[in-house]
């Protein structure tokens, strides 16, 4: 598996030197955005949910789900959200924080005492708003290809014993914003000890519950399968280019990083629920927002920026303003979600990961500007 497809560059922002009012499509433009992901060969299909400030919900779906069979894209079918996840753990975390059971300046070695310990890192020094923040430094456990994970069930320990034989990716926590799944894996821990529950119980209860997300569920141990209607999702065989079926995996590799499931508007729904006040309080959402500037690609893509904030980011649409969400890259899927000031929101999903494809990573992320630029 590439590394790009369970780190999942999460609502990638990028920087547009266009006029705005190119983008400022109609409606229709979102559906044509969809098709033209895969006339490109983005992926076999797309789906996308589109809900406007006053709850109103429009559903797309293009291509096929079925190479072979050419069975149409169920709409707002289920999908792996893959890092968007992280959102979910983020609110599962701050929450805590509300509730006085955590503090977010507090080290982590206060709530898992002994756990972080390695080469250039230690959890006495690293502290909760520093792992959700990806700025502890921590390095990253190593992610095989899904021939191997998609068939075995991991603990987190095992992602946890992984990364620690690495040494730090920084010299010290809360610098330079490097995104890194393992913070998450150890924030799902936190969530843990300090609830005594299961990391997914307690999302499921605290999140899902309460914001009536029914279509947003977290797999049971074990579980590879995702619950009908699905999208399917592909990656393409090396040598044929053929797309191959990879939808029945085990996802716990990701765990508290990337495990959950659920449907694009289920997730628009999420994104509502949290800007609204009904999960975390005003302010802490505020510190959820409090962002720094990452740049995800590096010096292979440079003109992709990001704000990081607690697991959610923040980027700046080409018709104005800041749109605050993730998004998530598995093999089978990349999805982009964000709200933007005024209650829009838009959840997209190709159905492939978009990385190995020139240029897919901004085919994507061109039809989510423009979908959440649109009507503005």
């Amino acid at each position: 598996m590439a590394l790009v497809a369970l780190v999942g560059f999460a609502s990638i922002g990028i920087q547009y030197a266009d006029a705005a009012q190119a983008h400022r499509p109609k409606k229709d433009t979102i559906q044509a955005s969809l098709d033209a992901l895969v006339k490109a060969g983005v992926a076999p299909g797309a789906l996308a949910s589109v809900r406007d400030s006053k709850g109103r919900v429009t559903n797309y779906t293009a291509g096929v789900n079925d190479p072979r069979t050419k069975a149409k894209v169920p709409t707002d079918g289920y999908v792996r959200v893959a890092s968007s996840t992280k959102m979910y753990t983020a609110v599962a975390v701050l929450q805590l924080v509300d509730e006085g059971k955590v503090k977010l300046d507090e080290p982590i070695e206060t709530y898992l005492p002994g756990l972080v310990r390695g080469e250039g890192f230690d959890g006495r020094t690293i502290t909760v708003r520093h792992l959700l923040g990806m700025t502890s430094g921590l390095p990253e456990y190593d992610l095989p290809d899904v021939s191997e994970w998609g068939n075995r069930y991991y603990d987190p320990r095992d992602m946890l014993d992984s990364a620690f034989s690495h040494p730090a990716h920084a010299p010290a926590p809360g610098g330079q914003v490097q995104y890194r799944n393992t913070n998450y894996i150890v924030a799902g821990l936190l969530v843990q000890r300090v609830t005594g529950r299961p990391l997914g119980e307690v999302i499921t209860n605290k999140i899902l519950k309460p914001a009536r997300l029914h279509e947003t569920y977290w797999p049971g141990v074990g579980e590879k399968t995702i619950r009908q209607p699905y999208a399917k999702g592909y990656l393409p065989d090396p040598e044929t280019t053929k797309w191959v079926d990879t939808t029945q995996v085990d996802p716990s590799i990701a765990w508290a990083a990337g495990q959950l499931v659920s449907t694009p508007s289920d997730v628009n729904k999420f994104l509502v629920a949290l800007q609204n006040g009904k999960l975390i309080t005003p302010a802490t959402l505020a510190e959820m927002r409090d962002s720094k500037v990452f740049l995800p690609g590096g010096e292979a893509l440079p003109d992709l920026v990001w704000h990081y904030g607690l697991g959610t980011t923040g980027f700046d649409l080409s018709c104005g303003g800041r749109a605050w969400g993730h998004g998530g890259d598995i093999d089978g899927y990349s999805s982009r979600t964000a709200i933007t000031a005024d209650g829009r929101a838009v959840t997209i999903v190709v159905t492939a990961e978009s990385s190995p494809v020139p240029d897919g990573v901004f085919q994507v992320l061109d039809a989510f500007d423009a979908a959440l630029c649109a009507g503005r």
